[in-house]
């Protein structure tokens, strides 16, 4: 059986758990992240781990434990656990207090890890193209927060499973992608520019997405960093999304809309190979 991590215990799987009063359990009063495993690497670990950092000050949630002490905890959970290809999931909440929506001072924060093993990357396999759906973004203004409050993201998630998509992509009142229920979205112009939006408050700013608009500028590529409709999404060039779970993704139909050729298209095949050789770069852990 798996072995996870709860507060200071490597504990079985199945005998993990939190108490009833927890604050991430009751108010969604906590953060999260999700870190990609290749090849016995964490991918991008200080990105995410910058991120966790400015999550829990924008909720005023202190720190548990350093930095250095978190990653040793996340290490030793992935060499518990076997794992040289998978995901890794941190939860921190605010801690145990009686009920009350006035946040409570001077609690200790839960800290839950999970881990598990997944396929290596293989960039045949992420070459297949995947389905969206455009649904309203019906979430709150702080999404630059990597919160735990995910109804929304559920709800459209869920709508694009039934349709037999791969993904939801949220759109703004002025009919404006925002992002994926859990990626960013990018478009290819017909001039051969990469668009995604601009990260503000409207989107969660992607680690991926982050190496990605690296990646494209290593290699000479043109990215502008702004909102796009709709409209401009079903007629782009092509289309992708990305996230720590999807990598890199092609976008191959919008709605009912074929996106270019209805395949992968050369600019996403060529960000795919990239990112693929950047995957490789990482040291063992």
């Amino acid at each position: 059986m798996a072995t996870s991590y709860v507060n200071g215990r490597y504990v079985l799987h199945g005998n993990a758990f939190v108490h009833i009063e927890d604050r991430g359990f009751q108010f969604g009063d906590a953060i999260y992240e999700v870190f990609a495993v290749q090849g016995g690497t964490l991918i991008d670990e200080e990105g995410h781990l910058d991120r966790m950092e400015r999550s829990l000050a924008e909720l005023a949630i202190p720190e548990p434990m350093s930095r250095a002490a978190l990653k040793v905890v996340m290490r030793h959970l992935l060499r518990l656990n076997k794992i040289t290809y998978g995901g890794l999931y941190l939860q921190i909440t605010r801690g145990v207090a009686k009920r009350d929506f006035t946040a409570p001072v001077g609690i200790e924060p839960t800290v839950v890890m999970t881990a598990k093993r997944l396929k290596p990357f293989n960039i045949q396999a992420a070459l297949q193209g995947i389905k969206v759906i455009t649904t309203p973004d019906l979430r709150w203004k702080r999404c630059d927060i990597k919160t735990v409050q995910l109804a929304a993201g559920v709800m459209s998630k869920t709508a694009a499973h039934l349709q037999g998509a791969g993904e939801a992509w949220l759109v703004d009142e002025t009919d404006h992608v925002t992002e994926g229920s859990g990626s960013n979205a990018w478009i290819v112009s017909a001039d051969g520019l990469l668009i995604t939006r601009h990260a503000d408050t409207a989107i969660l700013g992607g680690i991926t997405r982050q190496t990605i608009l690296k990646l494209a500028a290593q290699n000479g590529l043109k990215v502008v960093e702004r909102a796009f409709s709709v409209t401009e999404a079903k007629a782009a060039r092509e289309a992708f999304t990305t996230s720590s779970t999807l990598m890199v993704r092609p976008v191959v139909q919008i709605d009912d809309i074929p996106i270019g050729e209805g395949a992968c298209g050369p600019f996403c095949q060529q960000l795919i190979e990239w990112y693929g050789a950047y995957l490789q770069q990482g040291s063992p852990l």
